[in-house]
């Protein structure tokens, strides 16, 4: 079964920052996920196989480039 509506993660910290991009993207159609730190979103990617992850470089935890390069080696 196919999904109607692509899917968008948004890895940030900053609250305002990602109700302000997931409205945006939402009333665009698109499906938005979100994850405020590099754990979360690691998990939240690979359970959730968004179609593109927008991603903060500086987060709590794991920075932007520690959770893209274990991301890429998965």
């Amino acid at each position: 079964m196919g999904r109607d509506k692509h899917r968008i993660l948004i890895v940030e910290d900053e609250n305002d920052l990602v109700e302000l991009l997931a409205y945006s993207f939402a009333r665009d159609g698109y499906q938005v996920l979100t994850a405020a730190d590099g754990e979360t979103a690691i998990k939240r990617a690979a359970d959730e196989l968004p179609d593109l992850i927008l991603l903060d470089v500086l987060l709590p935890g794991l920075d932007g480039f520690a959770v893209a390069e274990l991301m890429r080696s998965r």
